[in-house]
């Protein structure tokens, strides 16, 4: 627990220094208020001991006050004073000090102040990270080789302090890869802040990350200060101004900023985790990155797989989200046939997973009662719903010969199969009904073959890989 001693009587605030010392806490000592305004700037400490006069300042110890607990609310501040009178006790309480000790001061009423204050700032931390934290929307859910492989990569950096890119299509999940490092950190009672690169107007940007300081309204923190002690997630990085990434580049590097019109420099502690959808190379190579800043954000690269890549996840997924919703909005706590599981595993999800999301709530909020969810609910069902029900049910398929047309339709329904069980061919062979040995020579007449990606197995028809069908 750091406490930051503010006094400009050196014999003063060296005694209270070896006091608390004493007790365990770590002190830094200040003797005017430009002093304090740089220690705190630096690092914002635990806790305050604040004179109310200091000789040669700018501000005296209420003006510090008041600045304290506009930019460090949560810092509570002790007032100590040798004119103390119930005038100033009644100010200094009135704008957020915690408690007024006056000179002489008893030693042991300062100690027994001082752990006061610092249970109440304790609790007043651990409240707001009971806040913040939001179990169900943190909760990483699946069990697919290519889920296990990014858990495995994310339980790797969490301890470190190391930069993080997060690449995958929208909708995979990045966000919450990059809470389940923030949760699982050292840093997991500090805040998480979240800049959204892509809805922040550009010439806004600059004003949001480092924050503004005008007469009118004093200081006002940007996103990057608020973040201090924490993490700052940079969501779809590839769409900050190229202005912008400048200065980003600049924090990264000093650890520090100056306000929209301030002068002061600004420290910051900051573990910072990116995520982006777009060919951050390719953006490089069109002039639309800068190549110093993907190389100080792309420290430990991690792919998130897409929906696509992880089908064995989606009905624990679908069902995770019936539960979450049923707790969440009181919607109907529904079981999944296992036909709509099929059906769900065979669609196409360009959305990823706030897709399948979406789709859960919208069945349950529009669905018959309190029945099992069918195959036949499911929005999209019907003609495109399934991945190649296009191309089976399609009229080209009228022109074809029968064994064209068989071979055709066994082709699509195996490669929608296997790709449903994550290229599992045992799973594939007892779903289908045939043995696994006969399954491995029809996917060799038809073409159809396997191959690693993400972790996980996939298939897809290589036309010289195909043997004539044994008949």
């Amino acid at each position: 627990m750091s406490i930051l001693i503010v006094d400009d009587e050196k014999d003063i605030r060296e005694l209270i220094g070896d006091i608390l010392k004493d007790e365990g806490y770590s002190v830094r000592l200040a003797a005017n208020s430009e002093d304090c305004i740089s220690e705190i700037n630096a690092e914002a400490p635990d806790l305050m001991v604040l004179d109310i006069w200091l000789k040669d300042s700018r501000m005296d110890g209420i003006d510090i006050l008041k600045t304290v607990k506009r930019d460090n609310p949560d810092v509570p501040v002790i007032i100590i004073s040798g004119h103390g009178n119930v005038e100033i006790a009644v100010a200094a309480i009135k704008q957020g000090a915690y408690d007024f000790i006056e000179k002489p001061f008893n030693i042991d009423q300062l100690v027994l102040v001082v752990a006061r204050a610092m249970e109440t700032s304790r609790l007043r931390r651990e409240n707001n990270e009971l806040k913040r934290r939001d179990v169900t929307s943190t909760e990483m859910i699946g069990s697919s080789p290519s889920f296990k492989a990014l858990k495995s990569h994310l339980d790797k950096v969490t301890k470190s302090n190391g930069r993080v890119m997060l690449t995958g299509q929208p909708g995979s999940g990045k966000e919450l890869a990059a809470r389940y490092i923030h949760l699982n950190s050292n840093r997991a009672s500090a805040p998480f802040v979240t800049v959204s690169s892509a809805t922040i107007e550009p010439e806004r940007m600059e004003e949001v990350l480092f924050g503004r300081e005008t007469p009118e309204r004093g200081v006002e923190a940007g996103l990057l200060e608020q973040a201090h002690g924490g993490v700052v997630y940079f969501d779809e990085v590839g769409d900050m101004p190229n202005g912008t990434q400048s200065k980003i580049l600049r924090v990264l590097t000093e650890q520090q900023f100056t306000r929209a019109g301030g002068t002061d420099k600004v420290r910051v502690d900051l573990r910072v985790i990116s995520s982006t959808s777009r060919d951050l190379p390719g953006e490089i190579r069109a002039g639309r990155f800068r190549q110093e800043l993907f190389d100080r954000l792309n420290v430990v690269p991690i792919q998130v797989p897409s929906l696509a890549d992880r089908r064995d996840d989606i009905p624990e997924l679908a069902r995770h989200f019936v539960e979450y919703f049923h707790r969440s909005q009181g919607l109907p706590q529904r079981v999944i046939s296992q036909d709509a599981e099929a059906m769900l595993q065979t669609m196409s999800w360009p959305g990823n997973i706030r897709q399948l999301r979406n789709m859960i709530e919208r069945v349950l909020i529009l669905g018959d009662g309190a029945g099992e969810i069918e195959a036949r609910e499911l929005p999209g069902n019907e003609g495109q719903g399934a991945q190649g029900d296009s191309m089976v049910l399609g009229g080209a398929v009228a022109t074809l010969p029968l064994r064209e047309a068989r071979e055709l339709f066994e082709r699509e329904y195996l490669l929608t199969q296997i790709n449903r069980f994550g290229g599992n061919i045992s799973r594939t062979a007892n779903f289908v009904g045939m043995e696994r040995s006969a399954l491995h020579r029809k996917l060799k007449s038809l073409g159809v073959v396997t191959s690693s990606k993400s972790g996980t197995r996939s298939a897809y028809f290589d036309e010289e890989f195909q043997e004539g069908d044994d008949g």
